[in-house]
């Protein structure tokens, strides 16, 4: 239950904020746009459920492009992801103080969202430097509170405002939206389903992979998309797409309410006397379901900097550990800064764009490197295998991993195309990443190909079990 409480909460979180940024654009079709990037979410959660059971350990699908190629191709996925945690930092804590509108009205709008996103970036850096970050209790709990909640909506919702012929009246596809609209906001809807890593990331504390995690990765699947899907056909009920007076087509979602669209459309239900009560409980509980996850953020890139760290990917001070709580304060430090520069322009569109970046960059990388594993190393135990199996030079090789390596891939490149911002930073992210590591490399004396671990004691949040596997003296380097 922890394993799915907290993967569903990473992923599920992304409801409160990627409903408005693609309804701004997919208008009508965005049940539909969010069904297909749910597909790719599927079939990633096969890849990442295989690769993260044949190696329980802190990287995800850096960890997978290591043992499939080298060093190098494992830090581009890890220096991608490392993007990714920054931005679910951001984009996080950017939307709680929208949903605690209702209560402090400065916060709905600028400065006071910029403002009260690096305050819970800053509170959020205070608690994991000292090493209290984790609450496995609470996030299981927030977690069924969340689904029963959004479940409690749909239906309703059903009864209040659903109209399926509305809903088929509303497309007219080619001109609302229009071709480069649909496909823009297929490019940006994969921000909903950005959080798979932390199954891979939480491998290692089970004592049961092989079963454990298939397990949560199909269950947060199902739950994720059957939410998504009851949420949006509710949404565009409630806040429909109309014509403007200069003509152009709009919902709600993506204008009124693009910060807080979940809020939006409970304020669109008419529940009467418990209206106002209403509005209140859904603007706590999404301030505290995207604080989690911010939280959840600032924790993957404590795993994952120490990861690379390990393997001399980054400088040993990303791993080294402080104070009683055992945290590495530096890495997050200095990633939880980026992410406050990130805050700081007020544009919830941008954060949306680089977020996809990143995850489609590693999401990638995973797909061809479970492919890759599958033909290089047959005989390498798989507790769980990915479906769909077909041959390829004489070598088993799933479907899932093919199509999904095609869909994350051809999605990736639209928002390099499209998303002129993601374009720039992305890029420049991972090249000023990739040089980095080769001077770094260099300056070593290492082949930037080869894996070179130092054999770092790994920080008090990761489990006792991995501490105890490389529990020895840290080297320097």
């Amino acid at each position: 239950m922890s394993l799915f409480s907290t993967a569903y909460g990473n992923v599920g979180s992304s409801i409160y904020y990627a409903l408005g940024l693609v309804a701004a654009s997919a208008l009508g079709l965005t049940p539909l746009v969010f069904l297909f990037a749910g597909g790719l979410f599927a079939l990633t959660a096969q890849t990442y459920a295989e690769g993260a059971t044949m190696f329980p350990e802190a990287g995800g699908s850096s960890s997978f492009a290591r043992h499939a190629f080298n060093e190098i191709v494992s830090f581009l996925a890890g220096w991608a992801l490392m993007l990714d945690y920054v931005i679910t930092i951001a984009i996080s804590a950017f939307f709680v103080p929208h949903y605690l509108g209702p209560f402090f009205g400065a916060l709905s709008d600028a400065p006071g969202d910029v403002v009260g996103g690096v305050a819970v970036v800053v509170l959020l850096v205070a608690i994991n430097v000292r090493g209290l970050g984790r609450a496995a209790g609470l996030n299981a709990t927030l977690a069924v509170v969340d689904i029963a909640t959004q479940t409690l909506i749909v239906v309703l919702g059903a009864f209040l405002v659903l109209d399926p012929e509305q809903l088929v009246d509303q497309v007219h596809l080619g001109e609302a939206p229009t071709w480069s609209q649909l496909i823009f906001a297929i490019s940006i809807s994969m921000v909903a389903y950005t959080g798979i890593e932390t199954i891979a990331n939480m491998a290692e504390e089970e004592r049961d992979p092989g079963r454990d995690l298939p397990r949560a990765a199909n269950g947060v699947v199902v739950a994720v998309i059957g939410l998504y899907l009851g949420i949006t056909v509710i949404a565009l009920s409630a806040l429909p797409v109309t014509q403007q007076p200069d003509g152009d087509f709009t919902t709600q979602l993506g204008t009124t309410y693009q910060s807080d669209p979940v809020l939006g459309i409970v304020s669109a239900l008419d529940l009467g006397a418990v209206q106002g009560a209403a509005e209140g409980y859904v603007g706590i509980l999404a301030a505290t379901i995207l604080l989690i996850a911010a939280n959840a953020g600032l924790i993957g890139i404590s795993r994952l900097s120490w990861s690379l760290a390990e393997h001399h990917q980054l400088p040993y001070g990303f791993a080294r550990l402080f104070g009683p709580g055992r945290t590495p304060a530096i890495a997050i430090l200095v990633f939880a800064a980026l992410a406050i520069l990130l805050i700081l322009p007020g544009k919830a569109t941008l954060l949306g764009n680089l977020y996809s970046f990143g995850a489609l960059l590693a999401f990638t990388i995973a797909h061809v490197s479970l492919i890759a594993l599958r033909v290089r190393q047959p005989e390498r135990e798989r507790p769980y295998r990915a479906p769909w199996n077909v041959r390829l030079r004489g070598r088993s090789v799933s479907l899932t991993a093919i199509l999904g390596g095609i869909g994350t891939f051809a999605a990736w490149v639209s928002v390099l195309v499209l998303h002129p911002e993601a374009r720039i930073v992305g890029t420049a992210w991972i090249l000023v990443g990739l040089g980095a590591y080769l001077v770094y490399r260099r300056r070593l004396g290492v082949d930037p190909r080869h894996i070179h671990r130092r054999g770092l004691e790994p920080p008090n949040h990761l489990p006792r079990f991995t501490r105890e596997r490389g529990g020895h003296t840290p080297a320097r380097g």
